[in-house]
């Protein structure tokens, strides 16, 4: 209550004011504004006492208020700040709620908000402010006009009005609650318009405001707003970002009804545990530690036995990770049914952001829900299979940090069951990425005990090794994943490995064989080295050794369906190049292989396949097929099963090129000095013929290789062979000196030259001079060959043949001198003839 002085005092300001107010209805605007600063004066700006000014304020109060409407934007601004001075002033300022209240509605709450300028919308909403923290729950009357001022408000075009309004809102919810939860849904729609306005400060008044609004609400729009601060949670500011975990965290914590949206709002505050910022991350582990432990002591009796006998961490656990508390732990097991939907959908967002940040989540649902997945497996392993196809790879790699926990809370068992047959048949999950399933496998391998997977590797090694997994594709994804599983097994399980040995070897073998890329091969080569690691094995040649009986086995039970398109035939490549000498081992079962695969009815490009793995072994026999110095023993077998049936001309390109890779061969076997001549020559009737005919061949390469053949012949024969047989073959090589190849020419020469020299005791010269005469007259005829290198060739080829016949070979160079043909060279014969 004023007292006598402060009314005697109040009315001497209004007497001495009264000039001024009658000038505020003035037409002249400086004179409105002279009287407003006269008034704002003599009184806020005096130190006047609070009852003198209460009552001052009650006299000046309309006229302030009518003041609002002034069209002099200065005067407007003064009388704004002489209310707000006053109201900060006096010791009741409710008593001008009746009429200052309906004045703020009808300048800032209307269909038009009247007041123009941004900067008096501001000063009037700082009023509002100033009202609601001085007058508090004595505004619950006025409520509808404060709702309908922050309606407008809320979407003000200017930003600082936006704030302000935010601001309002937060605290007419907390002041009058007990009336504000009736009219809280009005406000929703504004802010939900706003809450993605550029400025980041706007959207973090928003999104705090939007908290207090549903705090304060009856809660049933908690489901209209949630999708909004969801996207939020994407927001580029961390400061946006902050108010939401900090608003979701207040609403576990003290939302009246917020039991009935765990399951909604669970996610949204775990999802802040992975932000990028250590700020954000550590606030919402404290967030969710309360939310926790709140629960958990509302929930005591329920979780009695569980708090007095909890289970210890799983040993595997993730390191550098403190275990979450039990009631966290609990309220995640419990709405996880609910979680795990929502958690599927958003996997396959068309926003990156959306699938990295649902990655992240799952990885800390399954943190929490420990061995409780089990019962969740079929639905995880479908998000998991989807995730690991996901083209981004922070999806990716959080997906496998997922797996791996999978690994490490639930039984082999139990996840074997539902994971194995998805890799037999991949096309059951996902025909467009097979290898999902395997890079699931893996990395839940990764998280698995050695003690708990032991009881499983044959298992899981007969699964990795069947043909439809190991051969099931050759995308480069497939092959990876089939490594990265041998890698994982051999990593947990180390020597335990030994038992499925056999298995992983086979899988590695496959991934070379279907390997488009070096550095896929690489992978598959450093893991076979780990292999023999983990066994205590020197090299690769000593698994091998203790594989190859089984893995040719492997391969002949299905030889007879082989194909160019078959894989099998790159495998056995893989195995006989890789076994090095091991394969000279084996042959027994190696050669009766060799023999199937290369017989003239099957596939010519196969067999081309065979022969080019079987030329790279002969070039190296000492290395490989004949480490063991047995391989003489096979020489029959070589030649009149795998190479002479294939030396048989049929028409074709294929065919001629599978002659060609034949000739390539037989030239590598007669090449090698460790086979005996008995051997050859028990064959050489028919090996003769063949080579004879690939004389003829059109591939200049067969002609060469044909050439080179038989001078290899000659020379394992040495002095050997029966006069028909070389009569048979000089005929040939003479016309292979005609060739349109140079190369092939001077090839032809060389086998003359050693022909000459394997005419031996019984190559009678006399019964057989008829031949000699051809031969010699024919290669002296070449001593005019434009081609000099053809010329020495010549020379050098007829003074080896000078040795068989002399006296011949004089007189019939003689004739040729005398026709003045080739003289130099002539002369040089006949110099050497002389000399012998």
């Amino acid at each position: 209550m004023a007292t006598a002085g402060d009314e005697r005092a109040a009315a001497d300001v209004l007497k001495s004011l009264a000039r001024h107010l009658n000038c505020l209805n003035d037409d002249n605007k400086s004179a409105r504004r002279r009287a407003l600063e006269a008034v704002k004066r003599e009184t806020v700006e005096q130190r006047l006492s609070s009852g003198a000014l209460q009552e001052l304020f009650a006299g000046l109060l309309k006229a302030l208020l009518k003041c609002l409407s002034d069209p002099a934007e200065t005067c407007r601004d003064t009388a704004i700040q002489i209310i707000t001075g006053f109201i900060r002033a006096v010791p009741k300022p409710e008593d001008a709620l009746p009429y200052l209240m309906p004045a703020l509605a009808q300048r800032l709450g209307g269909k038009e908000i009247l007041e123009p300028a941004e900067e008096l919308r501001l000063a009037l909403m700082e009023t509002l402010s100033l009202v609601l923290e001085v007058c508090g729950r004595q505004l619950a009357p006025y409520l509808d006009d404060m709702i309908k001022i922050l309606q407008r408000t809320i979407t003000d075009p200017f930003p600082e009005v936006k704030k302000e309004s935010c601001k309002c809102a937060i605290s007419v919810a907390q002041r009058i609650p007990d009336h504000f939860h009736l009219q809280a849904e009005s406000l929703l729609k504004p802010l939900l318009q706003t809450i993605s306005h550029q400025h980041s400060q706007v959207r973090v008044s928003v999104t705090q405001a939007i908290g207090a609004v549903i705090q304060h609400s009856t809660g049933k729009n908690v489901d209209d707003v949630l999708s909004h601060l969801a996207q939020r949670l994407f927001d580029d500011s961390p400061r946006v970002r902050k108010a939401v975990t900090v608003v979701v965290g207040d609403w576990l914590l003290r939302l009246p009804d917020r039991y009935s949206y765990f399951h909604k709002l669970i996610p949204l505050l775990l999802s802040s545990l992975s932000d990028e910022i250590p700020e954000i991350r550590s606030l919402a582990e404290d967030l969710w530690k309360q939310v926790g432990s709140q629960w958990e002591k509302e929930n005591e009796d329920d979780l009695k036995d569980k708090m007095d006998f909890q289970l210890p961490a799983p040993v595997l656990y993730t390191s550098g990770v403190e275990r979450p508390g039990l009631g966290c732990r609990e309220l995640v097991v419990r709405n996880l049914s609910k979680l795990l939907p929502a958690v599927g959908r958003d996997i396959g967002d068309w926003l990156v952001q959306t699938r990295v940040k649902t990655a992240q989540l799952l990885r800390v649902l399954l943190l929490h829900a420990e061995d409780h997945c089990t019962q969740h497996l079929q639905s995880l392993l479908t998000v998991l299979y989807l995730a690991c196809a996901d083209p981004e790879t922070d999806v990716r790699a959080q997906c496998l940090e997922s797996a791996k926990l999978l690994g490490v809370f639930v039984s082999p068992e139990v996840y074997l069951k539902l994971l194995l047959p998805h890799i037999e048949d991949s096309t059951s999950c996902s025909s467009a990425s097979p290898w999902a399933p395997l890079m699931v496998l893996g990395a839940v391998l990764r998280g698995s005990s050695r003690e708990a997977l032991g009881p499983h590797l044959i298992k899981i090694g007969d699964t990795l090794a069947h043909p439809e997994v190991c051969q099931g594709s050759q995308q480069a994804q497939y092959l990876d994943q089939l490594v990265v599983c041998v890698d994982a097994v051999l990593c947990v399980c180390q020597v335990d490995c030994a038992v499925i040995s056999l298995q992983l070897l086979k899988v590695l073998v496959s991934v070379q064989s279907l390997a488009s890329q070096q550095e896929q091969c690489s992978k598959a080569e450093e893991s076979v080295r780990c292999l023999c690691e983990a066994q205590g094995l020197s090299g690769a040649c000593e698994l091998y050794r203790q594989h190859m009986a089984d893995l040719l086995q492997w391969l002949s039970d299905s030889h007879h369906t082989w194909t160019s398109y078959s894989v099998q035939k790159t495998q056995l490549e893989i195995i006989a190049m890789q076994s090095g000498p091991v394969v000279g081992e084996f042959l027994p079962a190696l050669l009766p292989l060799l023999k199937s695969c290369l017989e003239p009815s099957r596939d010519p490009e196969m067999r081309l396949h065979i022969f080019t793995m079987l030329s790279k072994l002969l070039l190296d026999a000492s290395n490989t097929l004949d480490s063991q110095g047995r391989f003489a023993e096979y020489m029959e077998l070589v030649l009149q099963d795998l190479l002479l049936p294939n030396l048989v001309w049929r028409s074709g390109r294929s065919a001629a090129a599978v002659r060609t890779a034949a000739l390539s061969c037989l030239l590598a076997v007669l090449h090698g000095a460790a086979f005996p001549a008995e051997r050859v020559l028990s064959v050489e009737e028919t090996l003769t013929t063949q080579l004879i005919s690939a004389l003829e061949e059109d591939s200049k390469l067969a002609r060469l290789l044909a050439c080179r053949s038989l001078h290899s012949l000659l020379k394992l024969t040495t002095q050997r062979l029966n006069t028909d047989s070389l009569n048979k073959i000089y005929p040939e090589l003479l016309k292979r000196v005609d060739d349109s190849s140079e190369d092939v020419r001077v090839e032809a020469l060389k086998s003359l030259s050693t022909w000459f020299s394997s005419l031996g005791k019984n190559y009678d010269t006399q019964s057989c001079r008829p031949h000699l005469e051809f031969l010699f007259q024919q290669l002296l005829l070449y001593m005019d060959d434009p081609d000099t290198k053809i010329q020495d060739s010549v020379l050098e080829v007829l003074k080896v043949a000078s040795e068989v016949d002399g006296g011949l070979l004089q007189q019939q160079t003689e004739a040729v001198r005398e026709k003045q043909r080739s003289p130099e060279y002539c002369d040089k014969l006949l110099q050497h003839i002389h000399s012998l």
